[in-house]
């Protein structure tokens, strides 16, 4: 803080704020960056990135897909002729792997058995800890109409049956609609 030295004999604190240096710093990156983006730019356009065949990694992790939806008005699942849409108030439907229709029960036993499998194959559990990117996680693709009941339900199993990560799958923004 700055003091006055004027006449008067009383010194208070001034609170103004010298704000020419700033106004100069700003000043000079405002030039560098107006000369360095046009080179940036220049450099950016000339790269040629290699075109690569990409192939599947011998260890990828085998993440659990499941699809949560309940049954229409009339009763249908997903997948039967006239099915049309997912009901607040139907019965809950969940699919392992996206395709096996399965219950709570099935999906616990299901989920514990591919787990299991999982584990053994990569050495035991020591392994999986060693490496957490191994550990497989579960991704749910729940319908927008399912009630919340339905994928706790869904949550509840996979985690009972052993897998600590569990996500959501959604559709992505539409940037056109």
């Amino acid at each position: 803080m700055a003091i006055s030295m004027g006449g008067g004999g009383e010194e208070k604190p001034m609170s103004d704020i010298n704000t020419t240096p700033l106004v100069d710093v700003m000043l000079v990156l405002l030039i560098i960056f107006l000369i360095a983006v046009p080179v940036a730019i220049q450099t950016i356009q000339k790269l040629h990135i290699p075109i690569m065949v990409s192939q599947e990694s011998k260890d990828k992790v085998e993440n659990l897909l499941l699809t949560v939806s309940t049954t229409d008005a009339a009763g249908r699942s997903a997948g039967d002729p006239g099915f049309e849409g997912a009901n607040l108030g139907g019965e809950c439907r969940i699919y392992f792997n996206n395709i096996t229709p399965v219950d709570s029960v099935e999906l616990r036993d299901m989920a514990f058995k591919r787990l299991d499998d999982i584990v053994k194959r990569a050495g035991g559990p020591e392994a999986l800890v060693a490496n957490p990117e191994l550990v497989p996680q579960v991704h749910i693709r729940g319908d927008i109409n399912a009630p919340w009941r339905c994928i706790a339900g869904a949550i509840y199993n996979v985690q009972i049956s052993g897998y600590p990560t569990v996500g959501f799958i959604s559709n992505p923004v539409d940037p056109a609609g």
